[in-house]
């Protein structure tokens, strides 16, 4: 069978996650959010009181650890650490700061890439992530580069934090957005940045519903 990949990179906030799902409802594809898994991976290093930026800690725990992804009757992605379900733990500020720096980890990347990739050779995926585009799948069909200012997803980023009952402050959460940037950015190991052959679509002055429009539009005349 043709199986067919559309890749979505784009910094933190940049609502990869929320567009992707709706992409892959509509295409019939199965989505692969590729951050879960590193937010997974950094849950389990904070359970265990490992610092997620340094590799001497973390590479004890590649043997250990358990992580599963699977799809609930609901249709959606759900992470499980060791058999438990963590899909909501893993949206936690601090579960995301930690997969920044657990990310940025050169043999990290390398241990969870064949989770990725396999589902990419199994299924018609919608995949997002930091580096899909120009790692994990250098050869999707359709690569999007999906972005907005930091101060709009900051705005996204509090809104989202709120409506789940864990309010944070702008100021602190635009800092954090910031830091984050540069850190995905600059990293060594799979640096964010635009695959050459990516469609820039910035969504900081549209809606929701016109920003998944404009990707839909993008990705129809884009799919082979």
């Amino acid at each position: 069978m043709d199986h067919k990949s559309i890749a979505i990179d784009g910094p933190s906030g940049a609502g990869k996650s929320t567009m992707a799902k709706q992409l892959a409802r509509e295409l019939g594809f199965l989505y692969v959010d590729t951050g879960a898994i590193y937010r997974t991976l950094g849950l389990f290093a904070l359970e265990r009181g490992v610092d997620p930026g340094q590799w001497t800690q973390v590479e004890p725990l590649l043997a250990q650890v358990s992580i599963r992804m699977d799809y609930g009757e609901d249709g959606l992605q759900h992470m499980y650490l060791g058999g438990k379900d963590v899909t909501e733990a893993i949206r936690r500020p601090e579960v995301s700061g930690a997969a920044s720096k657990i990310s940025a980890i050169p043999q990290v990347r390398e241990f969870l890439m064949d989770m990725q990739r396999d589902m990419a050779r199994s299924n018609s995926v919608v995949m997002d992530g930091r580096d899909i585009g120009t790692v994990v799948l250098p050869g999707a069909d359709v690569k999007i580069f999906l972005t907005a200012s930091p101060e709009e997803r900051a705005c996204r980023r509090c809104t989202e934090l709120r409506q789940r009952g864990t309010p944070e402050d702008y100021e602190k959460v635009l800092s954090d957005i910031i830091e984050r940037d540069a850190r995905d950015s600059g990293r060594a190991a799979a640096p964010l940045k635009q695959a050459e052959d990516a469609v820039l679509v910035d969504t900081t002055d549209i809606t929701l519903e016109e920003s998944f429009s404009l990707l839909f539009r993008t990705v129809q005349e884009n799919l082979k």
